[in-house]
């Protein structure tokens, strides 16, 4: 029996070439993967505890595949790898590396010329790396992570609270979630960044 798995308001599914990488044969329902996902993630916010992170390290793609290979590496082979497939969002995937960098680079110049409040670049950061979509699945989790050790390590402010919640539950939360991401898509970041804070 394969991995059968349902889809939320706003998740992005996984075709069937990247599901073949899924390392722990036995997960076979949403369930279970959601479970040793989360299991995954806790021990890369370890690591983040430890790791003494600075920006210079922080803004690179080097960084951003290799959070992503921590969160999900036990769970999926082709953690840390950009995708090479289209997805019902982000951009085509052919471009990842070209539009991260440049993401990267207009990060580093909000920081050094203050242009946004420290929150708002977190969220900017956030909002348009998940835009761009760089991996087959888990780009909220990750976003959500990487908005939080710039907080921390680069303004050394508090993380974010997200509501105390992953965001994988179909509930009230992650409709207010994917509301914000909707108006950040229009140009509007306020509801998205009130909506970390909560």
């Amino acid at each position: 029996m394969g991995l059968e798995l349902q889809y939320t308001a706003g998740q992005t599914p996984i075709d069937e070439e990247e599901k073949e990488g899924l390392k722990i044969k036995s997960i076979t329902t949403q369930g279970e993967l959601d479970e040793f996902e989360q299991l995954n993630i806790e021990k890369a916010v370890e690591w983040t505890i430890h790791a003494n992170l600075k920006s210079e390290k922080i803004l690179t793609e080097k960084f951003i595949k290799d959070l992503h290979k921590r969160m999900y590496g036990d769970v999926w082979k082709w953690a840390g790898e950009f995708r090479k497939s289209e997805k019902n969002i982000g951009i085509k995937w052919t471009l990842i590396g070209v539009e991260l960098k440049k993401l990267l680079d207009n990060t580093k110049y909000w920081i050094e010329n203050d242009t946004f409040s420290p929150e708002e670049i977190a969220i900017r950061f956030k909002h348009q790396i998940v835009s761009i979509h760089c991996f087959p699945n888990g780009n909220g989790r990750h976003s959500r992570m990487v908005a939080d050790i710039m907080m921390e390590s680069i303004f050394g402010k508090a993380v974010f609270t997200w509501h105390r919640s992953n965001m994988i539950k179909t509930d009230k939360i992650r409709k207010a979630y994917i509301d914000a991401l909707r108006k950040a898509d229009k140009g509007n970041i306020k509801p998205l960044i009130e909506f970390a804070k909560i």
